[in-house]
């Protein structure tokens, strides 16, 4: 078995393990953020094996996200940091989403937060159990029901080609 071939397997293998991710540290409760009218936020806590705090704007176009990101991301109430998703409910089957990743930046795709904010509108009751979740890196299908795991389904893209040298990982 070549080392490409491995490479492949183990990325595929993580990929399964992440669409399976279960649910915990649910809440939604208040944010304060700096701004010109120093305005709060509701934002809900989901875990995705990773923290995510979606908050329900009514345009992710005009979203500030670039401004209120880094301070949802960097809150007292997550001292190792979070994912701040910014989430505009079109219907009851259909979101947008923009996510600012904590230590990245906005991002053109997210996995976990098309998840985090799908599952959080569905907690809320505004969303089916099955949604069409749009980002600026293209669209995937997200599925869940109470108790159950979260399933992702979407296109994949090939972004990169990399060369790793084994000899240094090699003590």
């Amino acid at each position: 078995m070549n080392f490409k071939f491995r490479f492949v397997t183990l990325l595929l293998t993580l990929m399964l393990i992440t669409l399976k991710y279960f649910l915990t540290n649910k809440g939604i409760f208040k944010i304060t953020i700096l701004s010109t009218s120093n305005q709060s936020i509701n934002i809900d806590v989901v875990n995705m094996g990773n923290p995510h705090a979606v908050t329900i704007v009514p345009d992710v176009l005009t979203a500030d996200v670039e401004h209120i990101g880094p301070q949802v991301e960097s809150h007292a109430r997550f001292p190792a940091r979070v994912n701040a998703g910014f989430m505009q409910i079109l219907d009851e089957k259909h979101i947008r989403l923009r996510v600012f990743e904590r230590g990245v930046g906005e991002t053109l795709a997210c996995g976990t937060g098309a998840c985090a904010a799908a599952v959080s509108g569905m907690r809320r009751g505004l969303l089916a159990n099955e949604v069409e979740v749009q980002l600026a890196g293209g669209k995937l299908h997200i599925a869940w029901r109470e108790g159950d795991v979260v399933w992702m389904t979407g296109p994949t893209t090939h972004v990169y080609d990399a060369r790793l040298d084994l000899r240094y990982f090699q003590g």
